[in-house]
């Protein structure tokens, strides 16, 4: 029976939904570093090895290139692993196994095989972790053909995501930001956290959520930038600017869709986003918008709000100077309510 008002962690969100998958379907098994005993250094593993042993819930050895290498095999083999890549950082020394075999078996084997499988991992900074342990990186991911890329934002869009993952017949991976896993040892937005239904149920790839309606401005990002832009909507709201937040969920599949309504109903668009500012996804959308012009009205011209292209700082001041923030959301809203109009050619 469902508890009424259960609110859950992230981190124990993504956890339930990979122990309910592995009572449903004996193939679904995780390995990575210290996914065990140790619960996932994030904690999204937490549990697990004592309800289901160390034969399905595999510590690994440090080598990325071996066991996700190993994960590509089985769910080649018809088995659905999950494999944690301890920060998306390390993506570098495994960049083989993802982007020429786990993105491209399926397409060069004429789609006579499938990969079934789930490549988790943290990303972001905040916690002064430096430049090799605080980047997002989707966008790198989203530029490969073949993978689908999943980003919740809270605790229940982040069960229902993982287990369509977990389901689904091809590779996913599935981002999760540090800042809102709901951790007891490092400070996190606590919005992340909220009710989750204890039963098993799946949120579909490719649909946008409006987390808030507004009139005035869309706000459009993922992640933990969902929180962060809650909380300046509030701050905008009591200046009488009305913002509309849209929350990706996913990045591949991209919900254009919801994008362009929102645009079109407030006719101003900031883009806010913890990955890197060039060649990314705020520019992405924005150039989805600038495509679709000939049916949306902008009355300013589009802003996007991310990391400028630096390496991740370790100083505490520096690191929170790049990451945007919540005042630099409103900032930017702010800015695009005063912007000069968007010139019309004759």
């Amino acid at each position: 029976m469902t508890q009424p008002n259960r609110k859950l962690t992230m981190a124990q969100a993504i956890s339930e939904a990979i122990g309910q998958e592995m009572e449903r379907d004996a193939e679904v098994f995780v390995l990575g570093e210290d996914v065990g005993k140790y619960g996932g250094i994030f904690g999204a593993t937490g549990g697990l090895l004592d309800k289901f042993g160390k034969d399905r819930i595999m510590d690994t050895p440090i080598s990325e290139t071996g066991f996700i290498g190993a994960a590509i095999g089985a769910a080649a083999e018809g088995m659905r692993p999950i494999a944690e890549l301890m920060f998306v950082d390390f993506f570098g020394v495994c960049m083989d196994m993802i982007y020429n075999h786990m993105a491209k078996n399926t397409y060069m084997a004429g789609g006579n095989i499938q990969l079934p499988m789930v490549l988790m991992t943290a990303i972001g900074g905040g916690y002064n972790d430096a430049a090799q342990h605080s980047q997002c990186l989707y966008a790198t991911f989203a530029h490969m053909p073949g993978l689908k890329v999943v980003v919740p934002s809270n605790a229940y869009d982040a069960k229902g995501l993982m287990t369509q993952a977990i389901r689904d017949n091809n590779p996913v991976v599935f981002m999760f930001h540090k800042g809102i896993m709901g951790l007891p040892w490092m400070s996190y937005l606590e919005g992340s956290t909220n009710e989750v239904p204890q039963e098993a149920y799946t949120i579909p790839f490719g649909k946008a959520k409006v987390v808030r309606e507004g009139r005035d401005v869309t706000i459009v990002t993922l992640s933990q930038m969902v929180q962060k832009a809650v909380l300046a909507a509030e701050t905008l709201a009591a200046q009488g600017i009305d913002a509309e937040i849209v929350d990706l969920r996913t990045v591949v599949p991209l919900d254009r869709e919801t994008i362009l309504a929102s645009v079109s109903k407030t006719g101003r668009l900031l883009v806010a986003d913890e990955d890197y500012l060039s060649f990314g996804l705020s520019g992405e959308i924005a150039a989805l918008v600038a495509e679709n012009l000939d049916i949306l009205t902008l009355k300013t011209p589009v802003r996007r709000l991310a990391v400028p292209d630096v390496p991740i700082p370790y100083s505490r001041p520096l690191e929170q100077f790049v990451i945007p923030q919540v005042a630099n959301i409103v900032q930017q809203a702010q800015a695009l309510m005063v912007a000069p109009k968007v010139k019309v050619a004759a």
